[in-house]
């Protein structure tokens, strides 16, 4: 009996371990890219953008997503057959980005996502779908910042975010410029309100989003200094979702629905439209 009653709680421990360990493989989730077609035909797509960049990626108080790129990706979606309730949004900090592709968290990206030939190394894109150029957002009463070269003036400080393009590009071409990186350009605006930061650096478009969500509060100075190609990105060798993608931009630039969108987003912003981008097929 004694002899048994080991087996009996030898057998039980062993059971018990085997089920913690199911589920914790279970809880850990794949952490393989997605294939966009193949998600898109089961009729849902997880899609990855910003929450924080009024009239391009904005989760709103009552939690709908609003902004040109919010419209871009549901373009999409519908093009591939995923209506809006088929969608889960997440959002998508530009450090992050190319991470939540490889680990399968998302299907694709929208999300000023700059197509560079450093992160086609790691991820695909599709676009791009809009071009923007790298601009400087100040206070609204500082006529001491005219463009980028006045940021090397001793104590001026230049906010941008952490793993974007645009705070790459000015440490590499403006090297004396006391940058500091943030984990949002959320963050970025509060400190330039707060007077932390003398101005904020990314896209012209986000920037314009900006001053117009704050208004008198903040301008943008300066002409645009970098020419950035917004791509979707999505998983590397997904090349039937890349070219479905692209289709679908092209449907919806000829159809007129991308001015439309623009428009509807960006309009009262006083930002002047630009036309629309030619998709690269590369």
């Amino acid at each position: 009996m004694r002899v048994t009653r080991v087996r009996a709680r030898k057998y039980l421990s062993a059971v018990a371990l085997l089920v913690v360990a199911v589920v914790t493989l279970a809880g850990c989730g794949s952490s393989e890219p997605r294939s966009v077609l193949q998600d898109a035909k089961a009729g849902h797509l997880i899609i990855g953008t910003k929450f924080d960049q009024p009239g391009l990626g904005l989760r709103e108080p009552d939690k709908t997503m609003t902004g040109f790129d919010v419209e871009v990706a549901e373009y999409i979606a519908k093009y591939l057959g995923v209506p809006p309730g088929g969608i889960t949004w997440k959002e998508a900090p530009s450090s992050q980005r190319e991470t939540l592709i490889k680990n399968g968290e998302v299907d694709y990206i929208v999300g000023t996502y700059s197509i560079t030939d450093s992160r086609k190394k790691v991820v695909d894109f599709a676009g791009p779908y809009y071009i923007a150029g790298q601009g400087l957002l100040v206070r609204a009463d500082d006529n001491s910042i005219t463009g980028p070269e006045s940021l090397e003036q001793p104590g001026k400080k230049l906010c941008s975010v952490a793993g974007s393009t645009p705070a790459q590009k000015i440490k590499k071409a403006f090297p004396k410029v006391q940058l500091q990186q943030f984990d949002s350009y959320s963050s970025c605006v509060e400190a330039l309100h707060r007077g932390k930061v003398d101005a904020l650096t990314t896209d012209d478009i986000i920037l314009a989003g900006y001053a117009a969500q704050y208004p008198g509060e903040f301008k943008l100075v300066g002409k645009p200094f970098t020419v950035e190609k917004y791509g979707v990105g999505l998983a590397k060798g997904d090349t039937a979702g890349r070219n479905k993608i692209n289709d679908a931009i092209e449907q919806m630039i000829s159809s007129g629905a991308w001015h439309a969108a623009l428009e509807k987003t960006m309009g009262k912003s006083g930002y002047p439209l630009p036309p629309p981008p030619t998709v690269d097929r590369y």
